[in-house]
């Protein structure tokens, strides 16, 4: 009967350790998607706001360089929306999302009527 203790223990874990695996790769590959997004956003943000360096108007290169910022933080905020689970987290990605769009659209079409 002690024989069969091991081997009861054993045959009922190792569904959960199947499953515990299992999760723990799916959470791996989530972080891992997760840290590529925010990798791939923020190095295309950082690129993007440089550009505004490029020009010698103080105005244009601040409406170069924080459109391009707002457009970073809103990929990033669209990554906490697609990753995140926190509910806090998610309600401010979404506020993010929300307040600076507006503002983008507002100095993309101030850039617009500085090219005419």
């Amino acid at each position: 009967m002690n024989k069969m203790k091991p081997l009861l223990f054993i045959t009922l874990l190792a569904p959960l350790s199947a499953y515990a695996a299992e999760s723990a790769h799916q959470d791996h590959a989530q972080q891992s998607g997760a840290r590529q997004s925010y990798h791939s956003g923020m190095t295309k943000m950082h690129d993007d706001m440089m550009q505004g360096i490029k020009t010698d108007d103080p105005d244009i290169a601040f409406a170069q360089g924080m459109t391009a910022h707002h457009q970073g933080a809103i990929e990033m905020a669209k990554t906490e929306l697609k990753y995140g689970k926190d509910p806090a987290m998610r309600k401010l990605a979404q506020e993010i999302i929300d307040a600076q769009q507006p503002e983008i659209d507002r100095m993309q079409q101030w850039l617009k009527q500085q090219n005419k």
